[in-house]
């Protein structure tokens, strides 16, 4: 019974060694393919502080100049509605 026992046990030992073997290999791919979006969110992360002190400085120009603001609203909205139509007529692939 003990040797049953013990041999189930080198079984069970052996398999989970292979999983974890799996698991690391499984690991490494996973962060070499994610590498480069990990590298740009690092980036916007660190670019955080600079846009709190741009949305500061615009907000005041936005209150001294609000036709400029909603002239650039206005560019911007139409820019984003001509971007959708062309991506609608677009073949998908």
């Amino acid at each position: 019974m003990s040797r049953e026992r013990d041999a189930r046990k080198a079984e069970l030992l052996g398999q989970i060694q292979q999983q974890r073997l799996d698991l690391s290999a499984g690991k490494k791919r996973f962060l070499e393919s994610t590498a480069r979006y990990d590298h740009g969110w690092l980036t916007l992360i660190g670019l955080r502080r600079y846009v709190a002190v741009g949305s500061g400085l615009m907000a005041i120009w936005s209150v001294r100049n609000p036709r400029r603001l909603s002239r650039w609203a206005k560019r911007g909205i139409g820019v984003w509605s001509t971007w959708r139509m062309v991506r609608n007529y677009l073949p998908r692939r």
